[in-house]
C-alpha cells in the first residue's frame, strides 16, 4: 500500500511538473539571461531550472545528506537537466508527448533519489513531496492518496 501511495504522489508531482517546466521553456525561449533560478524561500518551484548544484545543496540541508550521496544526487539532477533540454529542443514531438515524457524523466529522477536515502532520509523525502504537492493544489488532474489506516 506504502508504493502505490507512494507512485501516487510521485506522479502528481510530477502532473504538476510538467506544465511549469513548459512554461519555463517559453519563458527561456523569450529571456534567454534570466535561466538562474530565484534566490531565497525558493523551496521546489520550478526546480527544473535550478541548477543541479544548488538541488543538491538544498536537498543537503533538508535531509542531512553524505557526501557520497551529494555526489550521485547531483549526477541525477545533472543528467535530468540534459534529458529535459534535449527535450525541450525536440520539436519533433507534440507538446502533449514531450510532457509525458518531461513526467517519466522527473519520476525516474526521484525514483533514483529516493533509493540513494536511509530509512529516515526517505521518510523525510517523502513527507516532502506530499508538503509539495498539497502546494500546488489539487487541480491538476492528481489526487491525494488515501491513507493507511483501515486497508
Amino acid at each position: 500500500m506504502l508504493k502505490h501511495s507512494l507512485l501516487a504522489i510521485s506522479l502528481a508531482g510530477l502532473i504538476y511538473a510538467a506544465p511549469a517546466v513548459a512554461q519555463n521553456d517559453a519563458q527561456n525561449n523569450s529571456a534567454p539571461d534570466q535561466q538562474s533560478a530565484p534566490a531565497g524561500g525558493h523551496e521546489w518551484h520550478g526546480h527544473g531550472d535550478m541548477d543541479p548544484a544548488k538541488r543538491t545543496e538544498m536537498l543537503t540541508k533538508k535531509l542531512n545528506l553524505t557526501a557520497d550521496q551529494q555526489t550521485k544526487v547531483q549526477d541525477i539532477f545533472k543528467s535530468e537537466q540534459s534529458q529535459m533540454q534535449t527535450l525541450r529542443n525536440d520539436s519533433s514531438m507534440s507538446s502533449d508527448d514531450r510532457r509525458m515524457k518531461m513526467m517519466d524523466i522527473h519520476k525516474a529522477s526521484n525514483d533514483q533519489v529516493r533509493a540513494l536515502l536511509d530509512a529516515t532520509q526517505q521518510k523525510r523525502w517523502d513527507e516532502m513531496q506530499t508538503k509539495r504537492e498539497g502546494r500546488r493544489g489539487h487541480g491538476h488532474g492528481g489526487q491525494t492518496p488515501p491513507s493507511d489506516s483501515g486497508q
